[in-house]
């Protein structure tokens, strides 16, 4: 059996005659344990070379492991056997040890940042959630879209918004030190690329609802910019974003939907990604294993905006809610919060929102006081 792949950890064993390496593939936060004894072929190679981050591939025999850490291990311990060595590293001088690493010494390193069990979780469980995201919606139909990532549109209305220019450059190549203005005094677009003030998109939305409407269910998958100044956890500046449209639907079927993606994704994610679950539940986040499967134990809660505010006013008294409740505002991340872990203990949809704090175009209610709106709140995260 041949393996290759990076080496986590190296040690030596009887005065440098073996050595036992953990090598990595990439496919898996686990590594695999491999022995690596003097009489393999290439052995004298990995002299002063075998460090933490040496690229190598192993040929030898999987055998049951008699440590306690792996059920199996490589042995390449005969002369048949065989290590070569694709690239060396001096174990003093590689900047990713086995330890943890905060994200910010991560991005001062971001050539080798995968090689992080983090970074490394993530691109496999986000793989993995990407193709979930293509496989539910194709089997139910719906047509994948692709929508303008440069666009004229301001799609939320919000005007936090990158925009796309050439005339910064233009003006510098020219030696100028402002903007082409036009006989009002304001910017002259028309000596910009597009002609026009251009934008990256905040939403493929727009778009993909024209397509909706002469395709039936459609939706698009990319990434989305949001030039908003706020440094949080909660704030990206580029994202990916699912967005479906669904002809001839009502809140209930939106409702539906969600809910069944959201399940799909995730237990997608079980069944194809559980050690990198297993690593995240163990490494950052106690219970998220648990919180998973308690996403997929039940149906999701389901209530109306006007039934949340209800609870929610009623719980004030205990919940000690930084932020008043009242009918009329738009919840905070500490009510969406308490209504989904402390009152429905389970992700909850709450529908039907107040037509002044929701955009122009969703569809307005009998009561002409709400729209047919929904969120999903989820238990430690909110919506």
């Amino acid at each position: 059996v041949s393996v290759c792949g990076w080496v986590k950890t190296a040690r030596e064993a009887n005065k440098g005659a073996i050595l036992f390496v953990e090598l990595n593939d990439g496919s898996t936060p686990n590594n695999i344990q491999v022995v690596i004894d003097s009489k393999a072929k290439g052995f004298d190679s990995l002299k002063g070379q075998c460090g933490t981050g040496a690229s190598l591939r192993c040929t030898g025999k999987v055998v049951q492991s008699p440590g306690g850490k792996q059920a199996v291990e490589l042995l390449v311990v005969d002369a048949d056997d065989a290590v070569v060595l694709f690239g060396g590293v001096d174990a003093k001088e590689y900047p990713l040890a086995k330890k943890h690493h905060s994200h910010e010494y991560l991005r001062s390193i971001a050539h080798l940042r995968p090689r992080s069990n983090y970074i490394g979780c993530v691109a496999r469980v986000r793989a993995a959630l990407a193709q979930a995201t293509h496989e539910f919606f194709r089997s139910r139909g719906f047509l994948y879209v692709h929508t303008p990532l440069i666009t004229a549109a301001d799609c939320e209305g919000a005007g936090e918004m990158f925009q796309v220019t050439t005339m910064i450059q233009d003006m510098e190549k020219e030696g100028k030190n402002s903007l082409p203005k036009g006989a009002d005094g304001k910017t002259d677009y028309t000596k910009d690329f597009f002609c026009k003030p251009a934008f990256l998109t905040v939403s493929g939305q727009l778009s993909v609802e024209n397509y909706c409407c002469a395709l039936s269910n459609v939706y698009t998958f990319g990434p989305t910019f949001r030039a908003e100044n706020s440094h949080t956890s909660r704030h990206l500046a580029e994202f990916w974003m699912i967005e479906p449209e669904l002809a001839f639907a009502n809140i209930t079927d939106d409702m539906d939907c969600a809910e069944d993606y959201l399940k799909y994704c995730v237990k997608y994610a079980m069944d194809h990604n559980r050690e990198d679950l297993d690593w995240f539940d163990g490494q950052i986040e106690k219970g998220l294993v648990a919180r998973l499967e308690n996403l997929l134990a039940e149906p999701f809660g389901r209530v109306t905006y006007t039934e949340a505010i209800e609870i929610l006013i009623k719980e004030s008294p205990t919940a000690n809610f930084l932020v008043p409740v009242e009918w009329g505002m738009d919840l905070n991340s500490e009510h969406e919060r308490h209504l989904a872990e402390k009152v429905m203990k389970k992700p909850t949809i709450v529908y039907n929102y107040p037509k002044d704090i929701k955009a122009f175009y969703m569809r307005l209610n009998e009561d002409e006081k709400t729209v047919a709106a929904m969120d999903v709140l989820a238990p430690g995260i909110g919506e």
